[in-house]
């Protein structure tokens, strides 16, 4: 296998995917009596810089990395909104389809069906379906508890070149 169990190649691999992702990462010797505070007290370690944006690297995991488990069908003006930043409300949703867990990775497609980004469903799709097309101050009565103002935060969600999905609807 091109992976060990522990070996420097294994290490020096790991130290490349977390400073890609904008971790750091220290090499150090494991064995003695509390390896952390040996590393405070100046033991000997070697340390990878983060290269990588944390933010940025989230963002690239939610499009790439995480499988969909749903699609969130919403309207035009939920795609001007989420052009201009914003997050996705529940009264911009106009269709939930699939079964997926809150925080599960979901597809938002515009009025014709396209795919316009993915985002971190903050409901599940049974949730989801309760408010959707509903204004964020009626969830709680809708649910029977207060729940997140968006269905998508927009920290939990990438948008892919949109085009002309806000004219359409």
């Amino acid at each position: 296998s091109d992976v060990g169990s522990g070996g420097m190649r294994t290490k020096l691999m790991a130290a490349k995917i977390a400073t890609a992702a904008g971790c750091e990462m220290w090499i150090a010797d494991g064995r003695g009596l509390h390896p952390l505070r040996a590393l405070d007290t100046g033991a000997r370690h070697t340390r990878f810089a983060a290269q990588g944006n944390p933010a940025t690297a989230r963002k690239q995991w939610i499009a790439g990395a995480l499988e969909p488990a749903g699609r969130l069908l919403v309207d035009a003006g939920a795609v001007r909104a989420l052009m201009q930043g914003r997050s996705l409300l529940p009264a911009g949703v106009k269709a939930v389809e699939g079964r997926f867990n809150r925080g599960d990775a979901v597809i938002v497609a515009g009025p014709d069906g396209i795919e316009i980004g993915r985002g971190l469903s903050a409901y599940s799709d049974a949730d989801a379906r309760r408010i959707s097309g509903y204004k964020s101050r009626e969830i709680e009565g809708l649910l029977g508890y207060r729940g997140r103002d968006e269905m998508i935060h927009r920290d939990d969600l990438v948008l892919h070149a949109v085009g002309d999905h806000a004219r359409a609807g």
